[in-house]
């Protein structure tokens, strides 16, 4: 289980921007990495929209955000597309990053079981070690936490 004070695990993943994205590359800046279930959804929508309203905020803290979820890169470009989504997103389709992070977990609704991504929130700091670790985050009002924690 990664906890504060872990080093954050490394990955290279398919971004909706084309081309990859490499968690080490970005050393040097702070990373919100944030997992969601699925694009398109009512409380994925909310939260992202969030991140995208409070992207100016995080840019001035030299932070930056990635989203990641199992869907693909395509279905990505949609969601990006409908809401104006400014940061990327990343395509985890094999669940590998989000098992290692610890939030590919066992879900029910509606009484159904199965496998998804738990909402989780890592800030990682500028050496690569996980800050802080937000499990089963509420949608709304996360990203306005997240800048009031970065000092925004």
């Amino acid at each position: 289980m990664i906890k504060d004070g872990s080093a954050a695990p490394d990955f290279t993943l398919l971004s909706d921007e084309g081309g990859e994205v490499t968690l080490s590359a970005l050393r040097g800046k702070k990373v919100v990495l944030y997992f969601y279930p699925k694009d398109d959804t009512p409380g994925c929508t909310i939260q992202a929209c969030d991140f995208r309203d409070a992207t100016p905020a995080f840019e001035k803290l030299d932070a930056v955000v990635l989203g990641v979820s199992a869907d693909s890169v395509e279905s990505h470009k949609k969601f990006k597309a409908k809401y104006g989504l400014t940061f990327p997103l990343l395509a985890d389709e094999d669940h590998r990053v989000s098992d290692a992070y610890g939030v590919w977990k066992e879900r029910s609704m509606y009484g159904r079981k199965f496998m998804g991504i738990e909402r989780s929130t890592f800030l990682i700091d500028e050496n690569g070690t996980v800050a802080q670790a937000w499990r089963k985050v509420k949608p709304k009002g996360h990203a306005e936490m997240l800048e009031q924690v970065l000092g925004g």
